[in-house]
């Protein structure tokens, strides 16, 4: 991941981010308040040598006791010096149990030997601190006794320098460090969930996520509208939308596309169904008839179709009727509206639509559109569960993949690609719908339109509605 991925799942978990910091910090408040607090009482014990002569002789004393420094400072952890604690301070614990709140330490270059204590009790701290230096003390003369004549003095003295205090303030729990390790392990915790989450969702979600599977270019955003399946032709009920005006952007990225030839022969496909593609042509329909094209709207999708019942024309006899020889061109559009627009619904669905899709009556058909309409758009089932728009797009200019933000799988748009690309169709482009309006991921013209004093809503003026029988006179002229 680069470094704007990771500004973007900033941006996109900023809330769960939040919330684990919030729970880190209130563990560790409520940790900080169930601890029973300990204390740490410290004594110190210096470590002398009983030499006298010439100023080496003392500097060689002084190595000697550094280096036995060490070794009494281990011994403070054993039984011999603990259980005389145990004994005089009549502790309900044994001389192991002890050992696990008692630390000896020796600073570097000294011959202190420092003993601390941490106990819930701090009475108990302290004389457990005394009582193991005064312990150490006599276990060391004891040793270094042996080696030497019962008269003879001990080489090694050691002499309690600081007494344990009863200390008044607890050790732990460190209530301050212990928020900020909350916060930090709640910031960690929640910025590693956010960035696993990235990593494994498979779903496109924005153009990035497009461009990494094909190089066909995004000629559209379509920003999600709650009330669409309420009014799916936007463009015709409330013009003035963000939404109606980001399909006239996808018009006008359409006419910039270079397709080798004069044909404006689209086929509006998808991965897999419930991904917008019917709306979405048919809005780029009526966009396009607005802006004074000759168009033509064909329902393809031989299986559930879905055009006619959008743009209110009669689907008895269409598509299927025209490709058996049943009837012609002209008794099967239908003129729609008061511009150049023509729809050509799916009528009878038949047995064998991949068939007749790919038909050579098909392209006759497509060849004679393209000579009396200026775009000629076909609304084609999805890719993965059948081929009917792969054979159809290897006869038309171009397909455009519509792709649902945020439903769509990455390896579904895969597939889709590659079943047109195995046929030697044509992409032409990508279509997102279903884009937010707000966020990292929100696309073009959602993220503007309300600045430019679009919103003024007629949801309640109606589509017109073609007469049941068209003809095509007026675009063959």
């Amino acid at each position: 991941m680069e470094l704007r991925d990771y500004i973007t799942v900033l941006r996109k978990g900023w809330l769960f981010i939040v919330v684990m910091v919030l729970v880190g910090i209130g563990a560790a408040a409520a940790y900080s308040a169930v601890k029973t607090p300990d204390y740490d009482a410290s004594a110190q014990v210096f470590v002398s040598t009983q030499t006298t002569g010439t100023a080496s002789d003392l500097a060689q004393g002084n190595t000697f006791t550094q280096q036995r420094v060490k070794t009494y400072a281990s011994l403070v952890s054993t039984p011999i010096v603990l259980l005389p604690v145990v004994s005089n301070l009549d502790l309900d614990v044994t001389a192991e149990e002890l050992a696990e709140s008692i630390t000896a330490s020796a600073p570097l270059d000294t011959t202190l030997i420092q003993i601390n204590v941490v106990s819930e009790d701090p009475v108990a701290a302290a004389d457990i601190a005394n009582a193991t230096s005064q312990s150490l003390t006599n276990v060391v003369q004891d040793i270094e006794r042996t080696s030497e004549t019962d008269d003879a003095e001990p080489q090694i003295k050691l002499t309690l320098v600081q007494e344990a205090q009863v200390p008044s303030t607890p050790v732990s729990p460190n209530v301050p460090l212990n928020l900020a390790l909350g916060l930090l392990v709640g910031l960690a915790l929640g910025v590693g969930i956010a960035v696993l989450r990235q990593t494994l969702d498979n779903r496109v979600r924005n153009e990035g996520d497009v461009g990494k599977i094909t190089t066909a270019p995004v000629v559209g955003g379509i920003a999600f509208d709650p009330k669409a399946q309420s009014r799916p032709l936007i463009v015709q009920a409330d013009p003035r939308s963000p939404r109606a005006e980001s399909f006239r952007t996808l018009r006008t990225n359409l006419q910039f596309l270079d397709l080798g030839n004069d044909a404006r022969t689209f086929v509006m496909t998808s991965s897999v169904q419930s991904e917008g593609k019917s709306t979405t042509v048919a809005n780029l329909a009526i966009a396009l008839d607005a802006a004074g094209a000759k168009v033509i709207l064909i329902d393809a999708d031989l299986r559930r179709p879905k055009i006619g019942d959008y743009m209110g024309v009669e689907s008895a006899a269409g598509l299927t009727d025209l490709l058996i020889g049943r009837a012609d061109l002209v008794d099967v559009a239908q003129p729609w509206g008061r511009g150049q627009l023509h729809v050509l619904p799916a009528g009878q669905i038949p047995p064998n639509p991949s068939e007749l899709l790919g038909s050579r009556v098909m392209q006759e058909l497509i060849a004679e559109l393209e000579q009396r309409f200026d775009y000629v758009l076909f609304d084609a089932p999805p890719l993965l569960p059948v081929t009917d728009a792969a054979i159809l797009s290897k006869n038309a200019s171009g397909a455009i993949v519509v792709v649902a933000a945020g439903k769509t799988h990455k390896g579904q748009l895969t597939g889709a690609v590659a079943a047109l690309e195995s046929v030697g169709a044509h992409v032409a482009g990508v279509v997102m719908t279903m884009m937010p309006t707000k966020g990292p991921d929100a696309y073009g013209y959602g993220r503007y339109g309300g600045a430019y004093g679009y919103g003024i809503e007629d949801d309640d003026k109606p589509a017109p509605r073609a007469p049941r029988v068209g003809v095509l006179r007026r675009a063959a002229r």
